[in-house]
């Protein structure tokens, strides 16, 4: 399989975990994919052990039985390829939209990775059928419905798998939907007949969620140094106070986000003529209100929440997943490890946390439009009020997202529904807490980069007094893709143009271009 040479180097996929970063640039730059030496040479040993029990007249679960509440049955060895295909057929059995191609290459590569440790059983060619496809750019096509996240995400685990015996449709490198079989075929990927033990050891782990876990801990860090920038900006344009964001008060109470958030915006809000304009003892606002005030607060515990995040997903990146697992010693053995909850409890966190910080985000843009609490601007920041409406429905857009995340908080992981005749009787539903976390990451970038979009505004409408240097430079990125303060203009180009901005990380790199990168 030859390898694009524009592309960045291979990722190398071995015994060890993979890390998040490259599970980054797999997914979502298209970076190929190579099986290690070392990862070769432990497949080949744990399969001659799975040989060897094939060969025993005594059942062993996943080798030579049937599966879940089935398991009771002895497979005889002329059934087992077709229980092989049998098993991956009908536990491909998603419905809904298609999942993500960046959803679908993490699950892929974290699938590989377990492979790689040697601890499932499969034969050298499935793992390298994996990275070949990987590296060719076929991503099967996965649907939104199916997993319980126990036995792990069996479903979309199956819709890949299917893939891999050369069945089911896959969306090739250029995005076009094909038959499986004609996709390997043009790459040069021979499909794979499965043997013992491997239709199982291709659908009982956590990859779909755990994938999805990692690439929104990727995101959300962004976000959270943003929701500092875009705080700050309020701050600055209502008016409020940096003193309460001084290191010595923090430290009264030591939790590592909180310092981190305020000290961001403290570099955030230096020099700032603005905030220098109103700091003199004449001033007559005792202290902001808490969206202002406690910004480090909430943002600094989202942090603390996604470190423990991050934490379990290195945690799971290392684990090798699947049952029965051929274990370093030999045996095979039964086991629980597919069982999503640790992942799914961390999924569902995320999405308090997210929602909270969007809360917090729309408390101060609405701060900004009423009149009696912005400090001397204009009402909804109106040009010409009463004709004009300013910013006033882009608090709406704000308000109706806040509220969809407060819903998307609810977690997915209090549920559970039996199945498989009462032998999964407790599933995690950790797909589903990830597939609701990726829209409230959607949702809380919307409401920062509104909040951005009416800051902004109000700090145009602070001249002749200038802001930070920071702001500054947020400001005039904003400016090169939405014009200033004027009458009323059509406001959905506005707030998708910020959108963009925030999305792309645009608007934190240039803070960051004058404080440096943020913590």
């Amino acid at each position: 399989m030859s390898i694009d040479p524009d592309r960045p180097g291979p990722v190398v996929v071995g015994t060890g975990p993979v890390s998040a970063r490259d599970l980054v640039r797999v997914a979502r730059d298209g970076v190929a994919v190579v099986v290690s030496d070392d990862a070769v040479a432990a497949i080949e040993a744990s399969r001659a052990r799975i040989e060897a029990l094939a060969a025993d007249p005594r059942p062993v679960y996943g080798v030579s039985t049937g599966f879940g509440a089935l398991a009771v049955r002895h497979i005889p060895p002329e059934s087992r390829k077709q229980l092989q295909r049998s098993l991956i057929r009908s536990h491909a059995a998603g419905s809904g939209a298609e999942v993500e191609r960046e959803v679908v290459r993490a699950l892929m590569l974290l699938r590989l990775s377990t492979l790689a440790t040697g601890r499932t059983g499969v034969r050298p060619v499935v793992a390298r059928t994996y990275a070949a496809l990987l590296s060719a750019g076929i991503t099967p096509v996965v649907y939104e419905y199916g997993s319980l996240g126990c036995s792990g995400d069996l479903a979309p685990l199956a819709h890949v798998a299917l893939a891999v015996i050369g069945e089911g449709t896959v969306r090739d490198a250029t995005g076009e939907l094909r038959s499986a079989a004609e996709a390997m075929a043009d790459a040069g990927i021979a499909p794979v007949e499965l043997a013992e033990k491997e239709g199982l050891a291709l659908i009982n782990g956590t990859d779909g969620m755990l994938g999805m876990l990692v690439l929104a801990c990727h995101d959300l860090r962004a976000l959270l140094r943003l929701a500092d920038v875009t705080a700050s900006m309020s701050v600055e344009g209502l008016l409020g106070t940096d003193k309460v964001f001084a290191a010595d008060l923090q430290a009264l109470r030591p939790q590592p986000g909180q310092a981190v958030a305020a000290a961001n915006m403290v570099r955030v809000l230096a020099d700032s003529p603005i905030v220098a304009s109103h700091a003199t003892p004449d001033c007559t606002v005792v202290q902001d209100a808490y969206s202002l005030r406690c910004a480090p607060q909430v943002v600094g515990a989202a942090r603390d929440t996604l470190d423990h995040a991050e934490r379990v997903a290195g945690h799971e990146l290392a684990s090798a997943v699947d049952n029965p697992v051929v274990t370093l010693d030999g045996r095979v053995e039964s086991n629980g490890n597919f069982h999503g909850a640790p992942v799914a409890y961390v999924l569902d966190f995320l999405a308090i946390v997210i929602a909270d910080v969007a809360s917090m985000s729309e408390r101060r843009t609405d701060r900004f439009l009423d009149k009696a609490r912005n400090h001397g601007l204009t009402p909804f920041l109106a040009d010409d009020p009463g004709v004009d409406s300013g910013h006033m429905i882009a608090q709406y857009t704000q308000a109706a997202i806040v509220s969809d995340l407060k819903r998307l908080a609810a977690p997915a992981s209090v549920d559970s529904i039996p199945s498989s005749a009462m032998q999964e009787d407790h599933v995690s539903m950790g797909w589903s807490a990830a597939r609701k976390l990726r829209r409230a990451l959607d949702g809380l970038t919307r409401v920062l980069a509104i909040e951005a979009l009416t800051a902004a505004r109000g700090l145009d409408l602070r001249a002749p007094l200038t802001p930070a240097p920071a702001t500054a430079a947020v400001l005039t990125a904003l400016r090169d893709r939405v014009p200033g303060p004027g009458p009323d203009r059509y406001l959905a180009p506005d707030i998708e143009a910020a959108v963009r901005l925030a999305a792309s990380g645009a608007l934190l790199a240039a803070a960051e271009s004058v404080t440096g990168p943020l913590g």
